[in-house]
């Protein structure tokens, strides 16, 4: 695995450090501060007299970014997750020997090294640490890319994430950003009195959404599983049992095309509440933005490729409306199926005919629409037919009180009235089934047990879920989704493939 000549270099200058006393992995460090703070505190520069102060020593420790070897002395830029800083080493204030026999012999850029000194400033006016005692913590054996053209293999970038956090500190920021989303949106649903519950990842019955699940077994049980899909039926179960405003922070599964923004596994929300309808779903995703943006300290107006998102611009517009006002599909097809399919040959598009009014509807919809909506834009009263678990509208009966959200293009949350008529939705399974019959491996499966909740009685519900990892993408002006998964799924390279094989054989 390490045939590689600089790698073997390298793994002779660990062994070198073995042979005089040194522990080249160590599990012990006397750091006292982070870089950052080191940074902060000694910020009053000008009061710095470039001299040993005993009040002013500190240890603080990273991963050697920059190596400059200049005869009796060295400047090396070592950088810790807050930031990076400039160290100055020279050979008199280290150990007789250990200047030319251990650090100039054995450490170079990679090693994660422990240093403690004084703060000074160069000549150039640069805040730095002049050194006094210097420790090898970790020898890295291999090397980094160089700094001047990093990483620029996106398939490398995704697969060694580890190496893409060490040389680019952007990508760094992306992944806190996306972590204090996640952190504020906890916080934002707890504030406004929602519980968080936890439901199960594998599921008797894919539900909650149309989609083609992950299939497991379980072996105790000797039955299989599916991987969850959404969390929707298990929290409407929780409504049911009497919790008027739950939340979930989940990871979901679908088996399906990976694309810029679709990967196998992804993060969203999904919350519930109880005497509340999707209008005040409406209400609580725009406060829920304006939460983010104000703790994050961030424009209203951000930057997303070519375009200007205006998060303070909301708007809404029922779906049908949307395809000749946004769409420009002429006003007089959009509610007739056999219109719709004739102006969709006379486009040169695809078409199922098989499809119902409400699936071609939304056909015209992905095709003409979706890709319009730049700013923050509410697409409601969504087709039954698309819409198997949202409650039917009370006077136009063959839509529902449902809304999905786009942002430059990109669906980022789909919320409705929730179905709580446990006949209308045992109608709704058996539909689901019958176009499942028909190939359509998408549909939702009947779930009984669900139905039989619901005969209980649930209380006027709404429902919601956002998928984060989208949201991330659009706070940072990312364009794949893979930039925002420190881990995304990648297609397997050889040696994983020949593994695979292996393992089936055996």
């Amino acid at each position: 695995m390490f045939e590689n000549k600089y790698i073997q270099q390298r793994i002779e200058k660990a062994n070198k450090l073995r042979e005089l006393g040194y522990n080249p992995y160590s599990n012990h460090s006397d750091r006292n501060t982070t870089i950052s703070k080191f940074l902060n505190v000694n910020s009053d520069v000008e009061k710095l007299e470039n001299q040993r102060d005993e009040n002013r020593i500190y240890t603080v420790a990273g991963r050697i970014k920059f190596f400059r070897l200049m005869g009796k002395a060295a400047f090396l830029k070592i950088e810790d997750e807050s930031g990076i800083l400039q160290i100055y080493i020279a050979r008199d204030n280290l150990p007789e020997g250990f200047y030319n026999d251990v650090f100039k012999k054995t450490v170079e850029v990679g090693d994660i090294i422990e240093v403690a000194g004084y703060p000074f400033v160069t000549g150039k006016g640069e805040l730095s640490l002049h050194v006094t005692t210097f420790t090898i913590l970790t020898k890295s054996i291999s090397p980094l890319p160089e700094k001047y053209h990093g990483i620029q293999d996106k398939e490398l970038r995704y697969r060694q994430r580890y190496l893409d956090l060490i040389m680019n500190s952007e990508v760094k920021k992306t992944f806190h950003t996306r972590s204090k989303v996640i952190s504020l949106t906890r916080r934002f649903f707890e504030d406004k009195g929602f519980l968080e519950v936890e439901t199960p990842m594998m599921h008797p019955i894919a539900g909650g959404a149309n989609a083609k699940p992950f299939v497991t077994h379980h072996n105790a049980l000797g039955v299989d599983r599916f991987l969850r899909i959404a969390p929707e039926l298990y929290l409407k179960r929780c409504i049911v049992g009497g919790f008027e405003a739950v939340f979930e922070i989940n990871r979901n599964f679908r088996n399906e095309g990976m694309d810029a923004t679709h990967n196998p596994e992804f993060t969203s929300i999904e919350f519930y509440w109880a005497y509340k309808t999707y209008k005040d779903l409406i209400e609580i995703t725009k406060e829920y933005f304006e939460y983010l943006f104000e703790h994050l300290n961030l424009p209203t107006i951000l930057p997303y490729g070519e375009f200007k998102i205006d998060f303070s611009k909301f708007t809404e517009i029922p779906l049908i409306t949307s395809l000749s006002e946004i769409g420009g599909v002429p006003a007089d097809i959009c509610e007739d199926k056999d219109k719709i399919i004739a102006y969709m040959k006379s486009q040169n598009l695809d078409v199922n005919e098989a499809m119902n009014l409400g699936q071609l509807q939304g056909e015209l919809f992905d095709e003409y629409v979706e890709a319009k909506l730049i700013n923050p834009t509410f697409i409601t009263e969504y087709p039954v037919e698309i819409s198997p678990l949202a409650r039917r509208n009370d006077e136009k009966t063959h839509l529902t009180d449902r809304f999905e959200l786009f942002i430059a293009g990109k669906e980022i949350a789909n919320a409705f009235s929730e179905l709580n008529d446990p006949l209308d939705q045992l109608e709704r399974f058996e539909g689901q089934m019958a176009a499942k019959d028909s190939g359509d491996d998408e549909a939702h499966e009947m779930d009984e047990d669900f139905v039989n909740a619901l005969s209980y009685g649930m209380a006027p519900t709404a429902g919601q879920g956002i998928g984060i990892d989208r949201l991330v993408m659009m706070l940072t002006n990312q364009h794949s989704i893979r930039d925002v998964l420190l881990f995304p799924a990648m297609k397997p390279i050889k040696h994983e493939i020949d593994l695979h094989a292996d393992t089936e054989e055996n």
